[in-house]
């Protein structure tokens, strides 16, 4: 409900606020599962925040109407719009549209991550779609608009401008994939919510390289036909393959292989001049600690191994 005395939404309302490729979409479709939880239609509404994806950026007022209809269900209303925390607007359109929200950061050692988003965005052939040559790493690394997610300590300073440090829930994708029961137990606690019994798959619930295939040209058929089609009627359609973790453009017919890689040591070089400035003053505003990260790892060979 709306408080009219200023027009603030009063009821629970939490956000999943980033970052990309830090196991994000395996931790909303995970808590999606918990019957006090309503997630937003689609998973990230992009509707609040200037950053709109990886290149898109709107200075346009959120639609409150449309953000509004975006949540279907009954309970604690959970955006997962993951780039909101890179943007130097959402924590101000947020403070002044909600009462007390809650916040949960899900954060990757900060190369690896940018390395994956890298990948994700050549993968996709979303660079190209946006023309921008992404093909060079260091030259995506200078582009703010893969830079700005992994810019951790600035971007959570901006944030507590407007929010206490209680109102957020900061953990490393790599404990969710360690111990994710005891991290699920966790949020539920810091959103008050009862203990669910969940589905952890990460295999099925993630974003991960091998799941992530380049549409075919017979995909993006497809997905046009598909978008012609009126919400309410392809709603439905849509709320059964996301409760099922189904992306049918995945298929081998709508889509087509791509090699796995990982970050190697000049990666590491390029950025973590930069880098270890953030995490030393992401450290010094939250007390999370960066210290596994402030290490360059050694690489012989390409690895397959990979955590999105």
């Amino acid at each position: 409900m709306l408080v009219e005395s200023d027009d603030r939404f009063a009821d629970p309302h939490a956000f999943l606020i980033g970052t990309p490729k830090a196991g994000t979409t395996w931790l909303a479709s995970t808590l999606s599962q918990h019957p006090e939880i309503a997630l937003s239609n689609p998973k990230e509404p992009n509707i609040i925040a200037t950053h709109k994806g990886t290149f898109t950026r709107s200075e346009e007022n959120p639609d409150w109407d449309y953000y509004d209809s975006c949540f279907e269900d009954e309970g604690l209303r959970l955006d997962a719009s993951i780039h909101s925390f890179a943007c130097p607007e959402a924590p101000r359109r947020i403070s002044e549209r909600f009462e007390n929200p809650l916040f949960i950061l899900s954060l990757r050692e900060p190369v690896a991550r940018t390395f994956s988003h890298w990948r994700m965005i050549v993968d996709t052939g979303e660079a190209e779609k946006n023309g921008t040559d992404w093909s060079d790493f260091e030259v995506a690394w200078k582009d703010d608009r893969l830079r700005c997610d992994t810019m951790y300590g600035s971007s959570m300073r901006r944030w507590l401008e407007f929010f206490p440090l209680s109102s957020f829930f900061i953990i490393g994708s790599d404990a969710m994939r360690s111990r994710p029961i005891e991290i699920l137990r966790e949020i539920e606690s810091f959103l008050d919510l009862n203990n669910h019994d969940y589905d952890t798959n990460m295999d099925r619930h993630s974003n991960s390289a091998n799941r992530r295939r380049p549409i075919s040209k017979l995909g993006i058929l497809v997905r046009h036909v598909f978008s012609l089609i009126p919400r309410f009627i392809k709603g439905p359609i849509v709320r059964i393959l996301q409760k099922r973790d189904l992306n049918i453009y995945s298929a081998p017919i709508l889509s087509r292989k791509v090699p796995r890689l990982s970050p190697q040591e000049k990666h590491y070089r390029l950025c973590m001049p930069e880098i270890t400035k953030e995490m030393d003053l992401l450290t010094e505003l939250t007390g999370f600690g960066t210290s596994d990260w402030a290490t360059f790892p050694e690489f012989s060979e390409p690895t397959t191994k990979n955590q999105d």
